[in-house]
């Protein structure tokens, strides 16, 4: 979607005040998967504020993608309670399986791959997010079940 409409339909909901943005970044993310710097200059133009302004914020948040991104983007936790948990055993499982690093989206766009702050399961570590789905008290084995089970899925 390049025209305005989205835009339009996101201020029409959340209002046109600058309080808006992150409700509006949100929604283009959940219908585009990434903002782009065309959705930016529109947002700013509607909210009357600078495109510095809302590239700053969109990309401060690592909720608010503002590269295009996989249909799947899977987040590590990177906190310490994690990584003694061998965070870094499931990161390698991962890499191994899709042949991608941290920060990159797989060639078939299918998957990213990115490391994150506190997922809010350290009780539980170490944890993994993929799009929206939880998972955690994750093991090498489990982690490769749980992504071949995406590798698999037919809604591409």
């Amino acid at each position: 979607m390049t025209d305005n409409s989205l835009i339009t339909e996101l201020v029409t909901r959340h209002g046109n005040k600058r309080q808006s943005l992150i409700p509006i970044l949100q929604g283009v993310v959940e219908k585009e998967s990434f903002i782009s710097q065309t959705r930016m200059r529109q947002i700013a133009k509607e909210l009357d504020i600078s495109p510095a302004d809302v590239y700053g914020t969109a990309s401060f948040y690592s909720f608010l993608n503002t590269d295009e991104r996989g249909k799947y983007v899977i987040r590590i936790c990177k906190t310490i309670v994690c990584e003694m948990n061998n965070k870094d055993k499931i990161m390698q499982a991962i890499k191994g399986l899709l042949k991608i690093n941290v920060g990159e989206t797989s060639p078939d766009k299918k998957f990213t791959l990115l490391e994150t702050n506190c997922l809010g399961w350290c009780a539980e570590g170490p944890a993994m997010l993929i799009n929206d789905k939880v998972y955690t008290k994750l093991t090498p084995e489990s982690v490769r079940e749980i992504v071949f089970e995406y590798l698999q899925s037919t809604d591409n």
